[in-house]
């Protein structure tokens, strides 16, 4: 049994597969084709943050491969009220096939995935957000080809987007480059394990027009994260240089893409004519969510399919 609760709990054989499986889902939903490999499967969904994508794409998703859903929250359920992390895992995952968690510290979901009986996957914590990244890389592929041995450009906090990004470089061979305001850095150990990444596949830039220079794809994402919301005015301030305009862009490669995850506050971490211009892919990202979820789901459960 797999649980995916970091990107680098995958090798890149695997993530072969899980883009090749996603493009094939997501072929058949364009055309209307039926995939339901889940028949009578279920997949509990619980969630200790608010969330609109994370929702959607694995509700649906769930439903189109035949499955059912179970929706939980921590205000109408017993985990939030003080029943232990290890209880509620026992209990849940005789019940479902899978579960999906969106919640706060990385170190809850370890827990819970430690007493499940059923694969576990991280909808987002504070330190990982690996579907986001699986559905990122994705859509590079889509629309540039294999990412190996190209350049993204992160620009904005050290969150849990940049550390799973920093995972994912180092496993699938490309390069990061990142730019964060002083006191907002990624943690190195914590993206990238105790053992570290390589030296060619992140780089550390103050200025993040030097970040984004000769980069295949700019990303970003919001100065204040979910749980991180007493800091908001501090975080304006220190992040006023990070927001991704057309200077960055025009530094990066002529054909370079523009990724956000989602939700955007235009004229804060990104110029309204970027997010909305002709190199910005976010719809396209948000949607593929999505597919790979659903070829996620699948592998999880039934293992690589012919």
């Amino acid at each position: 049994m797999k649980h995916y609760l970091q990107f680098k709990d995958f090798t890149a054989d695997e993530y072969a597969y899980l883009f090749e499986r996603a493009a094939l889902i997501k072929k058949k939903f364009k055309s209307y084709e039926k995939h339901h490999p889940l028949v009578d499967r279920t997949l509990a969904m619980i969630f200790e943050k608010a969330s609109t994508r994370t929702r959607v794409s694995f509700e649906a998703g769930m439903y189109q491969l035949g499955g059912s859903v179970v929706h939980l929250t921590t205000g109408d359920s017993q985990l939030g009220r003080a029943e232990p992390i290890e209880d509620s895992a026992k209990v849940i995952s005789r019940m479902v096939d899978l579960v999906m968690i969106r919640t706060f510290e990385q170190t809850k979901i370890e827990k819970f995935a430690a007493h499940s009986r059923v694969p576990v996957i991280n909808g987002l914590t504070n330190e990982f957000h690996p579907c986001q990244i699986l559905a990122d890389i994705f859509t590079f592929i889509e629309h540039r080809g294999s990412i190996q041995g190209k350049t993204v450009a992160w620009v904005g906090d050290g969150n849990n987007m940049a550390n799973t990004w920093l995972q994912a470089a180092e496993l699938l061979g490309f390069k990061v480059h990142v730019s964060t305001p002083q006191g907002y850095e990624v943690d190195e150990k914590l993206a990238v394990g105790a053992g570290g990444a390589s030296a060619g596949s992140y780089q550390f830039f103050s200025d993040p027009r030097e970040a984004c220079q000769g980069a295949d794809l700019v990303t970003t994402d919001v100065w204040t994260s979910m749980g991180y919301e007493a800091e908001n005015e501090a975080r304006r301030l220190a992040f006023a240089d990070w927001c991704v305009d057309q200077e960055m862009m025009a530094a990066a490669k002529p054909d370079a893409l523009f990724m956000h995850c989602l939700p955007a506050h235009r004229g804060e971490e990104v110029e309204a004519d970027v997010i909305d211009g002709p190199q910005s892919v976010v719809w396209d990202e948000a949607e593929n969510r999505m597919h790979v979820q659903k070829a996620l789901m699948e592998y999880l459960l039934l293992g690589k399919l012919a």
